[in-house]
């Protein structure tokens, strides 16, 4: 890796919902301690080892790797006395709120071991480009690479639990198949040879959503789906999905959605 580089970068006012500002790369010798960002920062370890250290907690680094910085959380790493070949990246806007809620990234697992680099280190490098390419077009393409740096990199999470959890799938697409039809929890956990509360941390674990939260999201997708299809009444939709009550399945709906089934039927529908 070539001598260090760094750029810094004001947000633009109309890249409200993600804006990278700033991007840098470096052989790095030296430990970051006890240090607090105002902003958020992901840092790519392509080669070496050393450790992060948020919350008290010590985590072994060993590349190729990243890991999350949050903003105004106190943090230490660097690496052992070989040195690391870094990437980094800082970036904020609304965006992020996304990436926690939807379990993208997170402050309980920071870490991301990665089995595809290549790709993820075209993304920093790409992202490094743009931002040395000052313009609003420049600042939006690397807010795009950062956007995929954070997917990448969820995916090597959701690859890696597969492979130590792969009965959670399975489990998932079994109560999909069955989403239309009463769930009795217990009954269900025990076909699968655990509790309800082992099978409910499993569930949020692989989909973010309780069993019967995601049983719902299934029927009312269902839903969607036969609005926009097909000319059933709304009343037999909802007996269709397993609602008995029509209004109860109009006020689910319009809590979802932010528009009743008819709204969404004229404004969705296939010609």
């Amino acid at each position: 890796m070539r001598a260090a580089e760094a750029i810094y970068r004001s947000p633009l006012d109309a890249a409200g919902g993600l804006a990278v500002i700033g991007s840098g790369r470096q052989h790095a010798r030296h430990v970051v301690k006890r240090r607090k960002l105002p902003s958020f920062a992901v840092v790519l370890v392509e080669r070496g080892r050393g450790f992060l250290e948020t919350a008290g907690v010590r985590r072994h680094i060993e590349g190729p790797a990243l890991f999350w910085l949050f903003p105004n959380r106190l943090h230490s790493y660097g690496p052992d006395e070989g040195g690391w070949d870094e990437r980094w990246a800082l970036f904020g806007g609304s965006f992020t709120r996304d990436f926690i809620r939807l379990r993208l990234i997170g402050e309980r697992h920071p870490v991301v071991a990665l089995r595809h680099v290549e790709e993820v280190a075209r993304l920093f490098a790409s992202l490094h480009a743009d931002l040395i390419n000052d313009t609003p077009l420049g600042q939006a393409s690397a807010a795009s690479a950062l956007h995929h740096i954070v997917i990448s990199a969820a995916r090597e999470v959701s690859a890696a639990a597969s492979e130590r959890q792969v009965d959670a799938g399975d489990i998932v697409e079994t109560l999909r198949g069955r989403a239309l039809q009463p769930l009795d929890l217990a009954a269900f956990a025990v076909e699968h040879g655990m509790s309800p509360a082992t099978l409910r941390r499993r569930f949020v674990s692989e989909t973010g959503l309780p069993p019967k939260a995601f049983q719902l999201r299934v029927r009312m997708d269902q839903a969607k789906q036969l609005l926009a299809t097909s000319d059933e009444k709304i009343e037999s939709i909802a007996a269709r999905i397993g609602i008995d009550d029509p209004f109860y399945f109009s006020r689910l709906f319009r809590e979802r959605e932010s528009c009743s089934p008819s709204q969404f039927r004229a404004r969705y529908r296939r010609m």
